[in-house]
């Protein structure tokens, strides 16, 4: 019986600090994450140049990409494609293609010229079992310290949920400002999640209501977090 053995795929994990890189990009050179300190970043693959799934994400970011940058936030692509192919792909978006309303519409943020396969490697966009010279549609949530928060990866016949990529940016943008978690399907308005009490007194006065929450049980307790200050803090002016 023939037996085949595949060779691990490497890649950065929540909490690591982003692997560092030079490339060349559409938007000219980036020095991956030094140049982004203080900012958000989105860095996203997809698998390649003139495609009709990636060709409709890229286009729906760029329409969003005044909305995330409102949050402190870049985005930055990427695929196993060459620097006049990202060019002539891009102008062919912005002359030829319309998506849900949107046409002539000029990708701004920068793509990265990655044939060498190199930082797709690096942040391991690329999975045999899926395509051996093509990066999956992996999406990097970096923070403003290049520090990895949150990744979520999509195979190559899926586009993204874009309103959840902004969601998951909000979200973790606004558990750093108010010590909180968010519960499921958390929108800027509805109730947070507070830590569990970490004592027994502490348990026993938030179920005797003596703290500025509600809850359910002494591991499940949620309070108000108004939808204006959340957006005053985390949204640029």
């Amino acid at each position: 019986m023939e037996t085949t053995t595949q060779t691990p795929v490497s890649m950065p994990r929540i909490g690591d600090k982003a692997p560092a890189f030079k490339a060349k990009t559409t938007q000219g050179d980036m020095d991956f994450p030094k140049q982004y300190e203080g900012q958000w970043v989105i860095l996203f693959s997809h698998p390649a140049d003139f495609t009709p799934v990636c060709t409709s994400e890229f286009l729906t970011f760029a329409v969003l990409e005044q909305q995330f940058a409102e949050a402190n936030c870049k985005l930055v692509g990427l695929s196993i494609d060459g620097l006049y192919s990202h060019i002539a792909w891009l102008r062919t978006i912005q002359e030829k293609i319309s998506y849900k309303g949107h046409k002539n519409v000029e990708v701004k943020f920068p793509l990265i010229d990655d044939i060498s396969m190199n930082v797709a490697k690096l942040y391991g966009m690329i999975h045999p079992g899926e395509a051996a010279t093509q990066a999956v549609r992996a999406v990097f949530f970096i923070d403003p310290k290049g520090i990895i928060r949150a990744i979520i990866y999509y195979p190559q016949s899926l586009g993204r949920n874009f309103d959840e990529i902004y969601r998951a940016l909000i979200a973790m943008q606004t558990a750093d400002e108010f010590g909180i978690a968010t519960p499921a399907d958390w929108r800027p308005g509805d109730d947070v999640i507070v830590s569990p009490a970490a004592s027994c007194s502490s348990a026993k006065n938030r179920m005797d209501g003596k703290e500025d929450m509600v809850c359910q049980d002494w591991f499940f307790c949620q309070r108000k977090l108004d939808k204006e200050k959340v957006l005053k803090a985390v949204l640029k002016k």
